[in-house]
């Protein structure tokens, strides 16, 4: 195989999956985030504790429950969904009709707070989560040896990021959500409850923070700090896809987690701020973000 750049294939092949397995992370919680905001009007800055959660209720499971990690991966989600409807209803609910900055202030807050009683009961050295028996081992992919549990993570956030795109843009469910954000008194008078979904759609963005918290547990040590090293990584990428975007959301994810890649081959130094450079670019450009839509 050629060379690009001096840089041999091998190199630049692993370097592009690594990128596709960050941006499989990037691209569910971006989605989470962009459902929130797309269809409440709430910029959720508790996105990355409650993601952080969703791996140490994962751990919990298994530690004081003995449960494994396929039924965690559902489980983990429901909680903190959960928890999620609980915060919609005593906080959030109070602050739909104020400036977002009201939401943010209240959710950064909450964010901290979160972090804060993890690392009060936790500590900050990490947990180790077990890989699945059915998911250990790997491939040898010929330019890389690739760990089936990381291929297992592309497509599980594949199928939860299309399969959502797919329930909010295709679906009536989808279309009474939409409808509810535009003008929820027309869509009330028929008889549909809308705090009741609005409530849900929050449990359900939030549970996609989860689902990326469960996934992430057995790659990187849970620990309270996980979500916060993220976070503002996800925020980029929901801005450079446009806010409330649900297609901008997953394709940009995927797409800046291989940009990633590729700088960390050709200017390694540039891989952790490259993303902020593109969402600088971006703004400068186009402020409503590449799928975003002109207000």
């Amino acid at each position: 195989m050629f060379e690009l750049l001096g840089i041999p294939p091998q190199v630049l092949l692993g370097q592009l999956l690594l990128g596709l397995i960050n941006g499989s992370f990037y691209a569910v919680l971006s989605l989470g985030l962009a459902v929130i905001f797309g269809l409440l009007n709430i910029i959720n800055f508790a996105h990355g504790a409650l993601y952080m959660a969703a791996a140490f209720v994962a751990w919990m499971l298994l530690e004081y429950l003995g449960i494994g990690y396929w039924p965690a991966l559902i489980l983990a989600p429901l909680i903190v969904g959960a928890f999620g409807v609980l915060l919609e209803r005593t906080m959030l609910s109070r602050l739909y009709h104020l400036d977002h900055l009201y939401g943010l202030l209240l959710t950064f807050g909450l964010a901290l707070i979160i972090q804060g009683l993890f690392r009060n009961y936790y500590g900050i050295s990490g947990l180790p989560y077990q890989i699945p028996e059915a998911l250990s081992g790997g491939r040898n992919l010929g330019f890389m040896f690739l760990p089936n549990y990381r291929a297992w993570v592309v497509v599980a956030s594949i199928l939860v990021c299309f399969g959502t795109w797919f329930m909010i843009e295709k679906t009536r469910l989808g279309a009474y959500l939409r409808a509810a954000t535009e003008n929820p008194t027309l869509v009330g008078a028929f008889g549909i409850n809308v705090p009741l979904m609005i409530m849900l759609t929050y449990g359900f963005g939030v549970a996609l923070a989860g689902f990326a918290g469960v996934l992430a547990a057995p790659i990187y040590s849970v620990n309270p700090n996980m979500g916060a090293d993220l976070i503002i990584v996800v925020f980029a990428v929901v801005v450079i896809g446009g806010m409330g975007s649900i297609m901008g959301a997953i394709l940009t994810g995927y797409m800046l987690g291989l940009i990633e890649g590729l700088t960390r081959v050709f200017y390694p130094e540039g891989s952790a701020v490259v993303i902020f450079v593109i969402m600088a670019i971006v703004l400068l450009i186009k402020p409503e973000g590449l799928f975003g839509r002109t207000a």
